[in-house]
């Protein structure tokens, strides 16, 4: 088993603040995603300019362990890609592209191939690579990326993507239902489809972003 350090550490952090896990918008699966994702946040007079989007690839639109998108989603993907062209779409994943898993890179450049989109390279697994996804953005100044709240982090879990979104100052857009059906998937994805209502319905909300580049 591939331990997420990352995850392990930051629980503390949701522990004392379990808003850090909600999402600020869901959808069902990768095709509900809507283009441009502003409008999935644009609501209660928020002023949303999402300028780049990352993208999870584990059971958001790819099967695990595999490097193709999922056939049902691939028309949407290329939207996505129209949209948010060149270096303004990112796929950061906790088996592709990171370093403690693949060690030689040899699935990067698998997803790079098959979709046409950058893997990010990256060393501390989700949720605490934000840093490293900031990094990136500074140094291709052609997004436009300015600021964490220009980004919209996109993906299936909460403890990892939606804590990543809000840690990082950016949008998180929960696909909740993924590519995997229900009956198999892990009994953490399950615990975070009750989870995410249960804190909802106490009071809690995910974190507006509005942290800056420092």
């Amino acid at each position: 088993m591939n331990l997420n350090l990352s995850a392990s550490i930051n629980v503390f952090k949701l522990l004392a603040k379990p808003s850090l896990c909600l999402p600020h918008a869901t959808v069902s699966t990768f095709d509900d995603i809507p283009i441009p994702l502003d409008k999935a946040f644009a609501r209660k007079g928020r002023n949303v300019d999402i300028r780049a989007v990352v993208l999870d690839k584990d059971d958001c639109f790819a099967y695990p362990e595999q490097n193709e998108i999922h056939e049902p989603y691939k028309n949407r993907f290329e939207a996505l890609r129209a949209a948010y062209p060149g270096r303004r779409l990112l796929i950061v994943s906790n088996t592709s592209g990171a370093t403690s898993y693949d060690v030689d890179g040899r699935l990067a450049m698998e997803v790079e191939k098959s979709t046409g989109v950058s893997v990010l390279s990256h060393r501390v697994k989700k949720p605490g690579c934000g840093e490293e996804i900031l990094s990136y953005f500074r140094s291709h100044p052609e997004t436009g990326v300015t600021s964490p709240h220009h980004i919209a982090i996109v993906g299936d879990r909460l403890a990892t993507d939606m804590m990543l979104a809000n840690m990082m100052g950016s949008w998180g857009l929960w696909v909740k239902d993924g590519v995997v059906p229900l009956q198999k998937k892990s009994i953490f994805s399950k615990v975070e489809r009750s989870l995410a209502p249960y804190l909802l319905a106490r009071g809690y909300s995910a974190p507006e972003p509005s942290s800056p580049f420092e």
